[in-house]
């Protein structure tokens, strides 16, 4: 086989290779939502022209003797309309022939599901909106013709696994975070996840972060920790609360990969009950900054990479390694109690701006998981929980509506799959 045919999954894929099951299934979706509704055969062709440019994604994932691999197929994608839940199972035993992303539409909703061993939020937001050019471009020609988005890196930039690129064996232990507080409760039956949709005023939330000073990921990082202790028994408020949160390393490296690269950094507290928000929001934003100083992110994506550089555990077969890794990576998620992913601010060509009405994005996960997209003056938060206790998420919006904020939320309907 060709090494051009095939490629090694990233080392962070590798991870949820491991870990994926029917209700973390490991998947990600981003969505952008037009002012019109969505035509579906433009958005295959759109589709189509897109692959050209994004052709990474057009891989079966195989199980290799030492790890698993990428192998790119010629079956092409088919634009359906959205029937199941977001971020649906993507990968497994009965997804071996099958591409591991699919696009739907829903009303005037464009959806990029993504599993994430393939690509991260940025790599999927960047096909997301290539897709959407494409798109806007077979609709409205004379408007779109001066529109690029996505140009300039080359095929091997794109394919780049920057993990292994960017090793330099300067590497520092991870902090060690305790045992963290998880939300009580009973999880949802059949493997279901709820997903909420809460969208707010940027210049509202900016303004009050501003009055904090601290930055806007620390104001809510803080909102979320103080609605989860809220929401805590007595017995368990000695447990530190920690926020896991994906950092793209592509803000510290010279990297333009479509594939995986980032690392999760974590801010934790334990409460006295003597905290407000604003005091809260200081000590996180002042833990935030520590940690993101180029030097020390530098040193953990290092320290999160040495193992893939010992001889020795590359010579384990996958079938030791997989339960290893999973063994691992659960003793990890004790340490977090909730995960914010913050995807930024959303810059689009102003051609496009006057199309698009809103982005969203979610990413499955096992407890609470919030994912942030900003666009223009709204901020939208979209919010998965495998769990039927829902005092957390009723804490955190109450919090922003008693400062003056307006907020609205929408939810799916629970229902057996």
């Amino acid at each position: 086989m060709s090494s051009e045919n095939w490629y090694k999954v990233d080392n962070v894929a590798k991870v949820f290779l491991a870990t994926h099951n029917e209700r973390d299934t490991r998947s990600l979706r981003v969505s952008c939502t037009l002012k019109e509704p969505i035509n579906p055969d433009l958005l295959q062709e759109a589709l189509m022209a897109t692959i050209k440019r994004r052709p990474l994604f057009q891989v079966r994932i195989r199980r290799g003797l030492f790890w698993h691999y990428l192998e790119t197929t010629d079956v092409m994608p088919k634009v359906t309309e959205e029937h199941e839940r977001p971020c649906p199972v993507l990968y497994g035993k009965n997804y071996t022939g099958s591409l591991h992303y699919s696009v739907t539409y829903f009303h005037n909703r464009i959806n990029v599901e993504l599993f994430h061993a393939l690509s991260d939020g940025t790599g999927a937001l960047e096909f997301l909106n290539i897709l959407v050019q494409n798109y806007l471009r077979l609709k409205y020609p004379n408007e779109m013709k001066n529109v690029t988005i996505g140009f300039g890196a080359s095929a091997d930039d794109l394919a780049q696994d920057s993990f292994k690129k960017f090793y330099t064996r300067n590497a520092k232990a991870a902090p060690s975070v305790k045992k963290s507080y998880h939300i009580h409760g009973r999880k949802l039956p059949y493997d279901q996840l709820q997903f909420f949709e809460i969208s707010m005023p940027s210049k509202d939330l900016l303004e009050h972060s501003k009055q904090y000073q601290v930055s806007l990921s620390s104001f809510i990082g803080a909102k979320l920790m103080m609605a989860i202790y809220d929401d805590m028994p007595a017995l368990k408020r000695k447990q530190p609360i920690t926020i896991s949160m994906p950092v793209n390393l592509r803000n510290y490296y010279p990297s333009e990969t479509s594939r995986n690269f980032f690392n999760n950094i974590s801010i934790s507290h334990i409460f006295t009950g003597d905290e407000t928000v604003e005091s809260l929001a200081k000590e996180y934003d002042a833990k935030l900054k520590n940690i993101l100083q180029p030097e020390q992110i530098r040193r953990q994506m290092d320290y999160y990479q040495l193992l893939e550089h010992i001889f020795l555990i590359r010579m384990v077969p996958l079938f030791i390694k997989q339960p290893v890794v999973k063994f691992f990576s659960k003793k990890e998620n004790k340490r977090v109690s909730a995960v914010i992913s913050n995807l930024g601010v959303m810059n689009i060509p102003a051609e496009m701006q006057q199309h698009v009405e809103k982005y969203t994005a979610f990413c499955s996960h096992n407890e609470l998981f919030m994912t942030i997209c900003s666009y223009q003056d709204e901020m939208t938060l979209g919010i998965t929980s495998g769990y039927r206790n829902t005092g957390v998420l009723k804490n955190f919006v109450r919090s922003f509506s008693k400062e003056g904020i307006p907020v609205q939320v929408q939810a799916t309907e629970v229902v057996k799959s």
